[in-house]
């Protein structure tokens, strides 16, 4: 197409003004943007296909120069160290993401979080971190582990490997006896794969895992337990600077809920990539609520007080957890994070954090949850704003609000409040309206070359 080839000799142009020492200068808030912008992708989903459409772009190949990368955590494992980024760059993961989203990292930098919040605020302070269940990391606390286990005889755990995703090596157990024929099975399966090194068969050996006391009464609706995807977007640790998406679905199991069997993963895990595994999966109807459904039948249920409370329980979750690692996070100018948070809700409607993704899947399961994650990636690429059409006081950007920025950010237009008042509510709106079109239409400037509508 014509347009592609006028994209692509803007981009020669921009890259030899870039050579002949034409930077980009920047300030704290806003960047001048670039009429081309010269982008890389590991991703064959949803994500490659907003970058194709997105005015401008233009997709590299194998080592060519880019402006922007779009890549896998393994990639950035192996390139990030050894890689020089101009000022304009920017890349989708930041070096130690993992702090957050290995689930032995994230539980450790929590319980570190949650004593340093009680010797310097106190312990009604410091009940507020209590968001996440009780959990030890395997083989290392093994004899911490069974110290508690012995004190709630009957009880159900469940065990998770700490860099697997999609459901991968969990199941749940009652029993002590369980875990040592876990620790047999890995050992004797490492031990008699004849083609692994001796390191590999260590590797194997000593594989990492979190057990956690398995939340036993869930929240169930028309009997199925689920659990909650939400999106975050943190363009930087140092200030702390978090988006939420309005967007987000509620991930239901097929089979209705039971302890009677703990052993039935279609009952207990609520993973997509489970869960479309079942017999009786249904690809069209898919095992999903958006998330406006889902707050719509718990306020029609509990009453909007409730439900408002609670979702000040679930911005909760979200801030502290990222506090949590804010001081390990290697924080860097090029780096911004979509993280994918996966919260429970338990028949007290209390919330819990169950684990944080990297990279949650922007694959989409039906036409309706594409539209939902092309429209999230889409906004993620207009706070990112390579193109400069930001003034960088924004509060909100399409289906994004800025809920953090080095401190709590309030609604605008909420009648009473005033600043430091008892009235102030927090600018999120997670399963509220999203009219993101309507708002992108009245906030961004054209893109480059386009005439403003």
């Amino acid at each position: 197409m014509c347009t592609v080839r006028w994209q692509a000799c803007l981009c020669v142009c921009a890259y030899g003004q870039h050579l002949a020492g034409n930077h980009i200068k920047a300030d704290s808030n806003h960047r001048e943007g670039r009429s081309c912008v010269r982008y890389k992708c590991s991703l064959m989903n949803t994500v490659l296909d907003v970058l194709h459409q997105r005015p401008g772009w233009v997709e590299v190949k194998e080592d060519g120069e880019w402006d922007f990368n779009w890549c896998d955590v393994g990639w950035l494992r192996e390139n990030f160290d050894h890689s020089y980024m101009e000022e304009h760059v920017r890349i989708c993961h930041f070096r130690n993401h993992y702090e957050l989203t290995r689930k032995n990292l994230m539980v450790k930098n929590l319980k570190r979080y949650r004593k340093t919040v009680e010797r310097e605020a106190g312990r009604l302070e410091a009940v507020k971190c209590d968001f996440f269940p009780l959990t030890f990391v395997l083989p290392s606390e093994y004899h911490l582990f069974v110290e508690d286990f012995k004190r709630s005889p009957g009880s159900t755990w469940i065990m998770k490997p700490v860099a697997r995703s999609q459901g991968k090596g969990i199941f749940l157990f009652r029993k002590l006896k369980d875990i040592m024929e876990w620790k047999k099975v890995k050992i004797c399966s490492s031990n008699t794969d004849c083609t692994r090194s001796d390191e590999q068969r260590d590797e194997a050996q000593v594989e990492s895992y979190v057990v956690q006391s398995y939340i036993e009464n869930p929240y169930l609706i028309h009997g199925r337990k689920f659990d909650l995807r939400v999106y975050i977007l943190v363009t930087s640790y140092l200030p702390l600077k978090a988006w939420l998406y309005r967007d987000g679905f509620a991930r239901f199991s097929n089979t209705r809920f039971s302890l009677r069997t703990i052993d039935d993963q279609y009952v207990h895990l609520t993973n997509v990539a489970v869960q479309k595994t079942a017999p009786v999966y249904n690809p069209e109807k898919g095992c999903k609520w958006q998330m406006q459904q889902l707050r719509r039948y718990l306020t029609a249920k509990h009453g909007t007080y409730v439900v408002e409370e609670l979702f000040k329980d679930i911005d909760n979750i979200f801030i502290r957890s990222l506090q949590s690692v804010q001081k390990v996070i290697i924080n860097d100018k090029h780096c911004f994070e979509l993280y994918g948070y996966d919260i429970l809700l338990d028949q007290d409607l209390k919330p819990w954090l169950i684990e944080v993704n990297a990279s949650p899947s922007l694959t989409a399961s039906n036409q309706d949850d594409y539209e939902m994650k092309y429209s999230l990636i889409e906004d993620t690429l207009h706070i990112v704003d390579m193109e400069g059409r930001l003034t960088g006081k924004e509060k909100r950007v399409g289906g994004f609000d800025l809920m953090w920025n080095d401190g709590p950010v309030f609604r605008e237009n909420a009648g009473l409040e005033t600043l430091g008042s008892p009235f102030q509510t927090a600018n999120t709106h997670l399963g509220g309206v999203n009219d993101r079109k309507k708002q992108l239409r009245q906030l961004l400037k054209p893109f480059p070359g386009q005439k403003k509508v």
